[in-house]
């Protein structure tokens, strides 16, 4: 089959019925320039870095922004409002991700963030995996590093060797790889943890916006996300876990809210969510967090799951029919993996690819080693990777418009010139007008 024929099947199969979005996010029906003086329809194929708020998260936002106020020790009626807000969005995290009585959720900025703050109260090893986004690797004071193996058993049978041969305190492992998509399998790398007098804790920056989790259910102790990959970029992400370690650990952030007394000579820490939360609370971020694990409760699990099925199988296979183009993958027995797929060229560089996509196709993806530099070096034959991920605002019109601009631009190249910037490969004539929005911003 030639790469001609390849791209009229597929603009063939592009005008049948496809399935449509999920769910609308803010940016639906968003249009973007490319080289030229054309516009098109954006497709934007880089959920997995960060996700734009979904239309009911955004309405929620916008709503709740007039009551914008102090929390917890403000007296207005407004101020009243708002603690509800943060304190009926943390219910609702703790719902969602099937807390126990027992459990804390603590509002943090973002996964990375949330994963130091556990970092500060882990006492003692912590045993992590080598694929492991560097948000999971690198804040671990003390870290022993697990080589995946080839299989999922393989992997687990690894960890659970490196668990006998020496205590750890915590087993600290992604829910889904941002690199692969692929899946861990949770409740058995819980089991396993725990059989060595281990806790387990889940980065779900990927995992909580495409399937839902239950730290009750599976057994996680701890629980990691960001609310910017769960359609609610504003600012906030979440910890949510077992309360020890957290109540006897040093206070994340040392100021008020923290504090139950102060003395020049003496400090009471709070404990609970509190301790660890001092200052303003981001009031918006957290209420969004809410409002989109609501709109994932409201779309529902089976259909959510469905949806992204059939995308990831429409992608994966289009991908495969690429010639020069090779998916990445960690596993050889992965069960299942979430619509992230990611690829690299026999020749030729996934940087200028990424820019191309853009500049002549409005097709975003990402280019890199996606903050997993260990994984990607270990798998990968090439340096760099070009990522491509759906989510509840994917459907198949913009599954097809990204291979077909793929496919063209594999087998014909760009049609403009491009030059490699230290902020990567750019137009070398760039006539792409940018909206006022960015003079008001300056």
């Amino acid at each position: 089959m030639t790469g001609a024929s390849t791209v009229a099947e597929r603009k063939a199969r592009a005008t049948e019925t496809p399935l449509m979005p999920l769910a609308a996010l803010a940016d639906r029906g968003l249009v973007v320039p490319v080289l030229g003086g054309d516009r098109v329809p954006h497709t934007n194929l880089d959920l997995a870095a960060s996700a734009p708020p979904l239309v009911a998260v955004a309405q929620h936002v916008a709503e709740i922004t007039p009551w914008y106020s102090s929390v917890h020790r403000g007296t207005g009626y407004a101020s009243e409002l708002a603690t509800e807000l943060v304190e009926g969005s943390r219910a609702a995290v703790a719902r969602h991700v099937g807390a126990r009585d027992e459990d804390v959720v603590v509002f943090t900025r973002n996964t990375t963030d949330a994963l130091n703050l556990l970092a500060s109260a882990v006492p003692g090893d912590v045993v992590v995996l080598d694929l492991e986004h560097h948000a999971n690797l690198l804040p671990w004071r003390s870290r022993r590093v697990v080589v995946a193996q080839p299989s999922v058993e393989g992997t687990l049978l690894a960890l659970e060797a490196e668990l006998a041969r020496c205590p750890a305190a915590l087993l600290a492992v992604t829910g889904a790889s941002n690199v692969t998509g692929e899946l861990l399998p949770i409740a058995r790398l819980a089991e396993l943890a725990h059989a060595h007098g281990a806790r387990i804790a889940v980065d779900a920056a990927q995992l909580l916006p495409h399937r839902r989790v239950s730290l009750a259910e599976s057994g996680a102790d701890y629980l990691a996300f960001s609310g910017h990959k769960a359609y609610a970029p504003y600012g906030a992400g979440a910890l949510v876990g077992r309360a020890d370690w957290l109540d006897a650990a040093t206070p994340y952030l040392a100021g008020g809210g923290a504090v139950a007394d102060v003395s020049l000579d003496a400090v009471a820490w709070r404990t609970g969510p509190e301790r660890h939360e001092a200052g303003t609370p981001n009031v918006l971020g957290a209420a969004a967090i809410a409002a989109a694990l609501a709109e994932f409760e409201r779309l529902g699990e089976p259909a959510r799951a469905a949806h992204e099925s059939a995308l990831a199988a429409r992608l994966g296979a289009g991908i495969d029919r690429v010639a020069g183009v090779r998916r990445i993958r960690a596993f050889d027995d992965a069960p299942e993996a979430l619509g992230i797929v990611t690829l690299e060229l026999e020749h030729g560089s996934v940087g200028l690819l990424a820019a191309a996509l853009s500049a002549e196709h409005g097709v975003s993806v990402r280019a890199g080693r996606f903050c997993a530099h260990p994984l990607f070096d270990r798998v990968a034959s090439r340096s760099n990777g070009l990522r491509a991920s759906v989510g509840l605002g994917t459907g198949e019109a913009e599954i097809d418009r990204f291979l077909v601009a793929l496919e063209q631009l594999v087998a014909e190249g760009p049609r403009a010139k491009y030059r490699r910037t230290p902020e990567g490969w750019k137009p070398v004539s760039d006539d792409r007008p940018r909206p006022a929005l960015l003079h008001r911003a300056g």
